[in-house]
């Protein structure tokens, strides 16, 4: 039975982004990056609001204790939704002036793991540059790491619900592959790099990623039109046309974590001429795939 999927608010966002569930307060935050802007979105009371950022902000996370975690230019820092105060825990990510922070995921111990890419788009690899964007971790201490590097366009961050595994993905045209890691819980460390998923023969680029239930990776094709659920042996096990040219980022959120949300692009990165197609471009969308989804925890940092 197809899925039908839904504009739940008209946000008109140029580059959605980062959407993440708050399963303690029920409230999805994403944002936009361009804006730049963090967004919160609560479903039971149908309330938004918008909050005007210093600077671009690549990915949000909830923050045990209240509150969330953003990942803002000069660094990760720590917002209070009730002030709109913003304070910085550590400004050593993104590492260099020239870059932003652009996805993020917390893993099940509570780090908060981030990449990050040149604010003015990645290197060109036809002309043998190497991509220069990094992978960061936020500890619970509030120190910082830089795990992984030579990334053109960091994306599709996520773990495992059993906490094994790791997803990271480039979106760079040239690269369009999903990569799986083994995971050591206890001390944060990635290893065992594996191809996932190769996306070149199916529409769209990998984009921001979310986990279900039983452990299946859902990915956002931009510049394709649709979502795809990977097993996690890497098929395609489903594929759900969406509204929108361009679906940036997943989450599944609600009370029983049954609803999956997308961000998206908006005016002035839609592809000109396909407007009439994707009136709504730039808004946030959900669906009801028929799946339990998997909410990563909040960052303890």
């Amino acid at each position: 039975m197809p899925v039908t999927v839904d504009c739940v608010l008209k946000a008109k966002a140029k580059l959605g982004e980062g959407a993440v569930w708050d399963s303690v307060s029920e409230v999805l935050w994403w944002v936009d990056i361009a804006a730049p802007a963090l967004h919160s979105f609560s479903p039971g009371a149908d309330r938004a609001e918008v909050w005007k950022m210093p600077s671009a902000i690549g990915c949000v996370a909830p923050r045990r204790g209240g509150g969330a975690i953003l990942g803002l230019e000069d660094g990760w820092s720590a917002f209070d939704p009730a002030t709109g105060a913003i304070s910085l825990l550590n400004n050593r990510a993104p590492g260099r002036p020239t870059h932003r922070f652009n996805d993020g995921c917390v893993d099940p111990n509570g780090r908060f793991w981030a990449g990050t890419m040149p604010k003015t788009g990645p290197r060109d690899s036809t002309a043998g540059e190497t991509g220069d964007g990094e992978l960061f971790c936020l500890e619970a201490d509030g120190s910082c790491r830089c795990e992984l590097g030579e990334l053109y366009i960091q994306n599709g961050l996520a773990f495992s619900p059993d906490g094994r595994r790791m997803y990271l993905s480039d979106s760079y045209p040239m690269v369009r592959t999903i990569w799986r890691f083994d995971y050591d819980q206890e001390n944060g460390v990635p290893s065992n790099r594996q191809v996932f998923f190769d996306t070149r023969a199916v529409p769209g680029r990998p984009d921001g990623a979310a986990m279900d239930a039983d452990g299946c990776y859902w990915m956002a094709g931009v510049d394709g039109w649709q979502i795809l659920r990977l097993t996690p042996d890497g098929r395609i096990d489903r594929t759900i046309p969406v509204p929108v040219e361009k679906p940036t980022c997943l989450a599944f959120g609600g009370p029983d974590l049954t609803d999956l949300y997308i961000t998206c692009m908006g005016p002035g990165l839609i592809t000109p001429g396909t407007e009439d197609r994707q009136p709504d471009a730039g808004g946030l969308f959900v669906c009801t795939p028929g799946v339990a989804g998997y909410a990563p925890p909040p960052a303890a940092a």
